[in-house]
């Protein structure tokens, strides 16, 4: 059974092998997924590898992210890059007191700066932690395919099948220099990048499960 930190009293968190920390976005996924799409599937992520994994517990995950790439969309609610960066070095600090390592199981892009700077200030002052991505080889960019896929597995009522619509189907390549300049609404007018056509609860199971043994197998390796 896996280890959720919210439903355990102190004597149970002795000692912990390893927490592993979903890392989410309250950002516009479309007009058709949640608000919540990154923060539900690092949750389910990081439940699935601790239930691979001995010793691993879950904390509940970090819901605000750095998502100002999304601001031209209502509902994007960004704490920027500075303010996770900060929240991520306390939280390891505390969590170091009682557990050996940390794992952040990330699931939205604009979270990667804060994580790689606050990486590097924690494995300076010597604490166990990493980040490692919810992601696949062949996954799209944002609300396509893959997270219309996975949402329709772990919470298909909050998919609005009828709202789904395509979106900039460009390359992070090719749309890269114009979304840093303009953030997401200035390549796509409904924040889709990709296509949701095609999506299935059957494929998102088989893409958690493929992003749930890679994470899991590289975890166990690093020990």
């Amino acid at each position: 059974m896996t280890g959720h930190l919210t439903h355990a009293t102190w004597p149970e968190i002795d000692h912990v092998e390893l927490i592993l920390v979903p890392v989410g976005s309250i950002e516009q996924h479309g007009p058709h997924l949640p608000l919540d799409t990154d923060t539900a599937i690092a949750t389910a992520v990081a439940q699935g590898v601790a239930e691979i994994v001995d010793g691993a517990w879950v904390a509940p995950a970090i819901v605000y992210g750095s998502s100002g790439e999304h601001q031209a969309f209502p509902g994007t609610s960004s704490i920027g890059t500075e303010a996770l960066q900060l929240l991520l070095i306390e939280l390891v600090r505390s969590m170091r007191t009682w557990a050996r390592r940390v794992l952040f199981v990330n699931a939205h892009g604009g979270n990667l700066p804060a994580l790689d700077r606050a990486i590097g200030q924690l494995v300076d002052e010597d604490h166990d932690v990493t980040w490692t991505p919810c992601a696949i080889d062949d996954s799209d960019l944002h609300a396509g395919r893959t997270e219309t896929s996975l949402m329709l597995h772990l919470r298909p009522r909050s998919v609005r099948l009828d709202r789904m619509e395509q979106g900039n189907t460009g390359s992070l390549q090719q749309l890269l220099p114009a979304l840093v300049r303009e953030g997401v609404g200035g390549v796509s007018a409904n924040g889709v990048l990709g296509d949701p056509a095609g999506a299935t609860a059957e494929e998102g199971e088989q893409t958690l499960a493929r992003m749930v043994q890679t994470i899991a197998t590289r975890t166990t390796a690093a020990v």
